[in-house]
């Protein structure tokens, strides 16, 4: 395995399981709209890219609409439905292990930045991180490949040593390869969250893995 200095974690899907609350919060954003989404793998599809692009392209929401439910979502989301969630099994390890090992490791995710703050102060991670890039409530920075530029102008201001080649995005999802392939870094997946090793294969990740202890082997 290559060697990296730089660790970029996404959050759904990879470090916390964020299915319940995303699922109630969905529920509650869709309801004015007589929307039921039947099952866990058509819940599952939302999670993971931006809100903006997934109600385009699976509801076909106009954007008027998709600003709506996106404020509806938030109305839920932000006090109760960020809290929703539990950590992957290994993760505080991984992490912990990560760092001893001298790797700057940086939240980098679809998911507004200030609710990952919220996901990771719920589990006291936010000290034991380097970094937390997230999308901006305006749109701004929406897209993993925006997400992912603006963690490079900040790695790029605190580490004179920062490079793309150092560093490696772990996901769970296509979105998250497909962003990394389009910044050029790598990216290593794991298969236990929102996509599959197939996809994620598919799109360019160097290796998946179905575990965090084995993950942790590779990298270390």
């Amino acid at each position: 395995m290559k060697k990296y200095k730089f660790i970029f974690w996404d959050m759904d899907g990879t470090m916390a399981n964020t299915y319940e609350g995303v699922k109630k919060c969905l529920e509650y954003a869709l309801e004015p709209y007589g929307i039921h989404l039947e099952g866990e793998q058509e819940i599952r599809k939302f999670i993971g890219p931006p809100f903006r692009l997934s109600f385009r392209k699976y509801l076909g929401f106009e954007e008027n609409q998709i600003e709506e439910a996106i404020a509806r979502y938030r109305e839920r989301y932000i006090p109760t439905g960020v809290y929703e969630c539990e950590l992957f099994e290994g993760i505080r390890e991984t992490i912990q292990a990560f760092q001893e090992a001298g790797y700057i490791q940086v939240i980098t995710s679809s998911k507004p930045e200030a609710q990952c703050r919220q996901i990771l102060e719920k589990f006291n991670l936010i000290s034991e991180l380097d970094e937390v890039v997230g999308a901006s409530h305006d749109g701004k920075i929406d897209t993993k490949m925006q997400v992912l530029r603006e963690a490079f102008r900040r790695m790029e201001q605190q580490y004179a040593d920062f490079s793309k080649e150092k560093t490696v995005l772990l996901g769970d999802t296509h979105y998250d390869a497909d962003g990394a392939k389009e910044a050029g870094i790598d990216c290593i997946g794991v298969s236990y969250g929102f996509g599959t090793a197939e996809e994620l294969l598919s799109a360019g990740a160097v290796a998946v893995y179905d575990d965090q202890k084995i993950l942790r082997e590779a990298l270390l």
